[in-house]
């Protein structure tokens, strides 16, 4: 470790405990319908029985004690045009002294702890599968690191963050491996850092712009086909439900921000029912014990820049919803290992996965949803033990870092 990162402790001051106890004991809750289930939110009882837990059960000292066992560090990353940003992150090295160096970047409403499940599998050093030095940055806004203070802050500067990240800490080529926003930060990345720095990435969620006429012709016609081909509408099911019921959060996310901001900020009863919706619909039946959900929220809650921060993310990659999310992008060569989860609510057609990048693994699991390396992390670690080791389609495309043992 270079005398450039500083280590990071988590460190929550009292006052800041105690504030939001008074908050959650103050709580007003709004009404419910009669027998309206998840059809309008979170439901009440469910909020109102986590509200009790955070306020006189969860022991958030405890949590930190945990967090503060994984290996944490601070460093400042200069980005084009926005200044320097001190970015933590968590760096756990393995033994093995030629691992593979693996970035684990996570979405929204994820965070750095989405990796912790994934580090002692993948840092494990065996003559039998590669072993990867972990790399899992808390992206800007995110966590503990600082937030961008101006617009514009988009995928490529993300990109940029992640990248120089790794490059400071003596990886100059590394692997990449991402889902929900992470994912979306690995596709701006492969194109800007792609092949020279990025060697090969994995996503648990390959989602790209649909084909066109232009793009990719006979993925179009197929798709024209839909109304007429059973295969095509099952498919497309899960991502046309997404659409009409489950985006309503990326609109809000994509264009007021700063609105939505000032609940989240002042209210942790609206936090934890904004966040722990899409936990609890985004997930393949996983069995989130209220203290694995609290952690999570108060992860957020207590973030450097605010519960507010995260979301304009959004804002950030759509400009405002006035661009298409991947806007500036294109098909790249950078080998890509796709992993396909039956609970993953933004499920598009097979086929189409080969418009992201030069697919050169594919798995499909039998459980498993949207948070796949919390929900199944020896899953996701399995692909990745596939596809860079011995016989897989990457074995040894970093040089001199095959991660045997």
């Amino acid at each position: 470790m270079g005398s450039w990162a500083k280590p990071f402790t988590v460190a929550v001051p009292d006052a800041d405990l105690e504030l939001l106890h008074k908050k959650l004991e103050l709580a007003t809750f709004p009404d419910e319908l009669q027998d309206a289930g998840w059809d309008y939110g979170a439901p009440l009882a469910d909020i109102k029985r986590l509200t009790a837990y955070w306020k006189d059960s969860f022991d958030w000292r405890k949590a930190e004690k945990a967090i503060n066992e994984l290996p944490q560090f601070t460093t400042d990353i200069e980005v084009d045009g926005f200044g320097s940003l001190n970015i933590h992150f968590v760096h756990q090295k393995s033994k093995v002294e030629n691992a593979i160096p693996l970035l684990f970047v996570h979405g929204w409403p994820g965070q750095f702890l989405e990796v912790r499940k994934l580090l002692p599998i993948l840092t494990a050093g065996s003559p039998d599968h590669p072993s990867f030095h972990v790399v899992a940055p808390s992206l800007p806004g995110f966590g503990f690191s600082e937030a961008p203070n101006k617009p514009g802050f988009g995928g490529f500067q993300y990109a940029e963050v992640v990248n120089k990240l790794m490059l400071s800490l003596g990886y100059d080529e590394y692997a990449y491996q991402g889902g929900d926003m992470g994912h979306i930060v690995g596709v701006y990345a492969t194109n800007a850092y792609g092949n020279r720095h990025i060697k090969a990435w994995h996503t648990n969620m390959p989602l790209y712009r649909a084909p066109t006429l232009f793009s990719n012709p006979l993925l179009f016609l197929e798709m024209l086909t839909t109304p007429f081909n059973k295969r095509m509408q099952e498919q497309l099911a899960p991502a046309q439900r997404f659409q009409t019921k489950g985006r309503g959060y990326f609109l809000l996310q994509s264009t007021k921000p700063q609105t939505l901001g000032y609940s989240l900020a002042d209210s942790p009863v609206g936090l934890l029912a904004w966040i722990y919706e899409k936990l609890y619909e985004s997930v393949d039946n996983y069995p989130f014990t209220e203290d694995e959900v609290l952690e999570w929220i108060s992860i957020h809650w207590f973030s450097r820049a605010g519960p507010a921060a995260s979301p304009r993310m959004y804002y950030g990659l759509t400009s405002g919803n006035e661009r298409e999310l991947f806007d500036g992008t294109r098909w790249t060569s950078t080998p890509l290992g796709v992993a396909f989860f039956p609970g993953e609510p933004a499920r598009l057609p097979k086929s189409w996965v080969h418009t992201i990048g030069k697919v050169v693994f594919q798995s499909e699991h039998d459980a498993g949803g949207h948070f796949a390396a919390f929900e199944q992390p020896a899953k996701l670690a399995g692909d990745l033990r596939k596809m860079f080791g011995k016989g897989g389609p990457v074995y040894g495309i970093v040089p001199g870092k095959d991660g045997y043992a």
